[in-house]
């Protein structure tokens, strides 16, 4: 369950004890904070830690649930905000998402991971090698896994657009693309959608961590020096919902394109099955006409009535051909 567990005083990473209460009391006396890393803990080995730090039970069932939206939430104790990192499988073409919810307290960072996506190893590994940042205390850790969240969302949406470039040079071939194409397009367009969910909700956190001024007073346990650094993580995920709003308007204009482009070649094909059926008619029409066998039609007895009947038919056939031709129907 704990991946990591340390105290940082001066901008410099010691061990911590192993039990959480001595590692909280130790971090406040040296004036640092103590970091405690969890990977899908169980409801029994969470509540030690809930214990420890005071977490609010509702944020202690958001975490141990999993399965929220990007959230910022102010308790007395400790702020929750929640997370959601994206990975993109270019061969399938998905996208999944997993979560990371982050307390932060007085003197303390609680971060719990849901997924293989997004191992906070390097975010820590980060943090150890800028003493400055880690200096503004716990509030580095919040900075530290936001940014670099966001930060993978513009890798996510760079290769989507990669992606998507390829779909749209497939649907504007000559042959429009297989015939699976709209299959590809619309899942192409539930993957943005999932992306979409993780990054729409998190411009609001991002804001108040940035510390606007029309979200009222400034998010506690969040030091002013700090404020700069969410500015940048909220310009950067600024840049990420303009983009997936972009990739989805695209999507939407390629699946458009597609359905028309079907739809004129289903006209071109009708078009030519009625020319073809309408110089089916003519030779039909005469045959018709000539097989009745009445005792009494014209040309019946004439010696050359045959070879004028096939003549007539393949002058109206190459007439019709003409006709559809200039048309552009054949």
């Amino acid at each position: 369950m704990i991946v990591d567990c340390a105290i940082y005083r001066e901008g410099k990473r010691s061990e911590g004890p192993q039990d959480f209460s001595d590692a909280l009391d130790e971090a406040r006396s040296a004036r640092g904070f103590v970091w405690i890393g969890l990977h899908e803990p169980s409801a029994d080995e969470f509540d030690l830690v809930a214990q420890e730090f005071a977490l609010h039970p509702l944020a202690v069932e958001d975490a141990l649930k999993a399965h929220q939206r990007p959230k910022l939430e102010v308790y007395d104790d400790s702020l929750f905000v929640v997370l959601k990192p994206v990975v993109y499988e270019p061969r399938s073409d998905t996208v999944s998402s997993g979560e990371i919810m982050i307390f932060l307290g007085d003197s303390f960072a609680v971060t719990v991971r849901h997924g293989e996506g997004a191992p906070l190893k390097a975010v820590r590994d980060r943090l150890e090698r800028e003493p400055d940042l880690l200096g503004e205390g716990a509030t580095s850790v919040l900075y530290a896994v936001a940014d670099a969240v966001v930060d993978h969302y513009l890798e996510v949406a760079t290769e989507l657009q990669t992606d998507l470039e390829e779909l749209e040079a497939e649907v504007f071939t000559p042959d429009g693309g297989s015939r699976n194409t709209a299959s590809r397009i619309y899942d192409f367009k539930r993957q943005i959608l999932e992306f979409r969910r993780a990054t729409g909700p998190l411009a609001l956190p991002m804001t108040r961590l940035a510390g606007a001024g029309t979200f009222g007073a400034p998010v506690p346990f969040v030091k002013d020096g700090a404020r700069p650094y969410f500015r940048d993580v909220h310009d950067h995920l600024t840049r990420v919902n303009e983009s997936v709003e972009g990739l989805d308007r695209l999507v939407s204009d390629i699946l458009s394109a597609h359905l028309a482009q079907m739809s004129v070649r289903q006209n071109d094909d009708m078009r030519k099955i009625s020319a073809w059926a309408a110089m089916a008619a003519v030779p039909t029409m005469l045959a018709g006409i000539y097989g009745m066998n009445f005792e009494h039609m014209p040309e019946l007895r004439w010696e050359w009535s045959y070879p004028v009947v096939i003549v007539v038919m393949a002058v109206l056939e190459v007439l019709l051909y003409r006709l559809f031709k200039r048309r552009g129907w054949m």
